[in-house]
């Protein structure tokens, strides 16, 4: 069982869900991102998810295209974010670690050598957003040849035949984008989502994670009542850029955010009481 499958099981026992924070390797410099993530496991994130800086991030809103921006100006390449995930495991091996990002990188890595190496990091799963399965059965039997996940995206738009093939091609577990258009996005409509969430479920068993849209506590614990994971990551991007000049200032900053979320999830599930 995969580590992502272990800690789905694991929450899934307890009767909590998946809190998942995104952060941009690198930014706003690569020594601030290894002492980040141990901040926000401590804070009470469940995995976490660590953007590949890329210079044409078309799938992101301007939070996370600048994030990629402040990354890049120190050079950050996925050799480098492998690099990372690589020195957080000599400290966590529990947790895990999902790569966000683009294609192209990993083809012109080649993807049995990507595989490969992001196994040997520690790496437990890819989501390329550029990726559809149509087109993924070459760099999915390179990952699953090492035990890693692919994750894919699904969208207000799926309809019936995108979600069956998805769920077909998912492994770990399925990202839902609540919302239209690009992240940092934040018009966010619970029930909407509910509803979708029920369709996905007909076509797989795999725990469904929510991102896009959630800016608080209480926006994440409406979201937890009708997924299995929370993905959160604008408002933690958002206040890297305002903290870039304090690097100091951001592990602790974004340890308080994730615990308020951890606090909103926990509060709004039922209890065994």
């Amino acid at each position: 069982m995969s580590r992502i499958a272990t800690r789905f099981a694991e929450l899934k026992q307890q009767q909590r869900k998946a809190l998942i924070p995104y952060v941009t390797a690198g930014d706003p410099q690569p020594s601030v991102t290894v002492p980040l993530l141990h901040a926000m496991v401590a804070a009470g994130a469940d995995l976490l998810e660590i953007g590949v800086p890329f210079s044409d991030p078309m799938a992101d809103g301007p939070v996370i295209q600048a994030a990629c921006e402040r990354a890049l100006k120190h050079h950050v390449t996925l050799h480098q974010v492998l690099d990372m995930v690589h020195e957080f495991r000599q400290q966590d091996t529990s947790t895990p670690v999902i790569l966000m990002g683009y294609l192209n990188p990993i083809e012109v890595w080649g993807y049995t050598e990507f595989a490969a190496a992001a196994a040997d990091a520690g790496v437990d799963g890819v989501l390329t957003v550029d990726l559809p399965p149509e087109e993924a059965e070459e760099l999915i039997s390179a990952l699953r040849s090492h035990n890693l996940d692919e994750i894919f995206l699904l969208a207000p738009t799926s309809g019936e035949e995108r979600i069956r093939r998805i769920s077909e091609a998912a492994s770990g577990f399925v990202y839902y984008v609540s919302l239209k258009g690009v992240t940092g996005a934040n018009r966010l409509d619970v029930d909407a989502v509910a509803g979708k969430l029920a369709e996905i479920r007909q076509y797989t068993e795999l725990p469904v994670g929510v991102g896009f849209g959630i800016r608080d506590a209480e926006s994440a614990a409406q979201v937890a009542a009708v997924a299995d994971a929370v993905v959160v990551g604008s408002i933690l991007v958002s206040q890297i850029a305002e903290r870039s000049s304090q690097p100091d200032s951001i592990a602790p900053a974004l340890a308080a955010t994730v615990a308020e979320l951890r606090t909103g999830i926990d509060a709004a599930l039922p209890t065994s009481a």
